[in-house]
């Protein structure tokens, strides 16, 4: 079956006072230390930058700081099962649920992201995304081959690339299939017979009495109004990021055989009611 997310709407009623206190009361910490790490990050960004070029080999453990904090401001209880690999050139893919995404994968272990282009504009998270040396795509068809190029450079240089295969972010219920497009970078000559790629499955558990999609942020459900639901809520959930093993670029003959392997594997990491 293919999910329409226009044919799944989340109803979106008001947050209630005692929602809208409990986010206050964990949105301004957490921006204070968001926004005071950001004024660390760009004041070491520019002696890192002159001595190491592209490389970035310290301020992504501030961005790290940043979101492991967010958990522990918000009480969402986090855990990590398996191993993120160690390969000086390799790039992750992962299930795409939630805004919250960002702050899940990057605490679990420091990486590139690889974003739509409109993320740049947002309010705060596009400044975070700037800053931590996110790539932006814009989704036209004749930029594919410059896309490519930044990505190859990026993944030379030993950045840990990640990757949303799907898309779009969904219900946190499901796997999407992936879209093959991104995936052609991996089979630059330069990259091919060396890199790794890591399936990750990220499974976001509801509240408990709340609705199983309560992480889930799609179609056109206001960023705002999720923002202040899940910081607001009175009891938290859970999410797991759970590392596959990495699989070789060369074992595969295309990029579609490729993604397809992918999306297998991080389908497979669900729970079973999820698998489908």
């Amino acid at each position: 079956m293919t999910w329409n997310p226009n044919e799944h709407e989340a109803e979106t009623p008001p947050n209630p006072l005692s929602v809208r206190i409990r986010f206050w009361l964990r949105a301004v910490p957490f921006a204070i230390i968001c926004f005071g790490s950001l004024g660390i990050l760009l004041i070491l960004r520019q002696p890192e930058r002159w001595i190491y070029g592209m490389r970035r080999p310290f301020t992504p453990y501030v961005t790290q700081f940043v979101c492991r904090m967010f958990f522990v401001i918000t009480g969402i209880r986090f855990r990590v099962t398996g191993t993120p690999m160690r390969e000086d050139r390799g790039a992750i893919v992962a299930n795409h649920s939630s805004w919250l995404d960002i702050f899940t994968l990057h605490a679990a272990k420091w990486v590139y992201y690889v974003s739509k282009a409109e993320v740049r504009g947002w309010f705060g998270i596009g400044w975070l995304a700037r800053a931590t040396g996110t790539i932006f795509i814009n989704r036209v068809r004749g930029e594919a081959k410059l896309h490519e190029t930044m990505l190859r450079d990026r993944l030379l240089l030993g950045h840990r690339l990640l990757f949303f295969p799907e898309g779009t972010s969904t219900d946190a219920l499901r796997v999407l299939p992936f879209k093959t497009t991104l995936f052609a970078a991996f089979y630059d000559p330069a990259l091919r017979d060396v890199l790794k790629i890591q399936p990750v499955t990220v499974i976001y558990r509801a509240p408990d009495g709340a609705e199983p999609t309560f992480y889930g942020w799609w179609g056109e459900m206001g960023f705002g109004w999720s923002l202040v639901k899940v910081l607001g809520a009175a009891r938290q959930g859970s999410v797991e990021v759970v590392y596959h093993a990495p699989v070789a670029v060369a074992d595969y003959p295309d990029r579609k055989a490729l993604a397809k392997a992918c999306e297998n594997i991080v389908r497979g990491g669900m729970p079973p009611e999820r698998q489908i």
